[in-house]
């Protein structure tokens, strides 16, 4: 099991359904056809799960930089929004 260090200390189990949605969210807010919003989270999803595989702990910060990093390479502006969700979500 891994656990994730979120931004403020607190720890919880890996869930890669919620790195799947906040993709998958990202992709519909650029207006991506379902079915490419599906692969590219699904794509990015399996990078997460070999970056933290053997891992015991991983700095949420560390996953959202990886993901952005792998979302540039799938698509630019789905990589803009999942960044910009983050930043309204922490000034919010």
């Amino acid at each position: 099991m891994v656990v994730i260090i979120k931004r403020r200390g607190k720890k919880e189990k890996f869930d890669e359904r919620k790195v799947y949605a906040s993709i998958y969210a990202a992709c519909m807010d650029c207006d991506l056809p379902p079915t490419k919003a599906e692969l590219i989270a699904e794509n990015v999803t399996k990078e997460v799960n070999k970056f933290i595989k053997g891992k015991k702990k991983v700095n949420s910060t560390e996953i959202f930089g990886f993901v952005i990093q792998k979302l540039a390479r799938e698509h630019e502006a789905v990589a803009f929004m999942y960044e910009t969700h983050r930043e309204v979500a922490i000034n919010n």
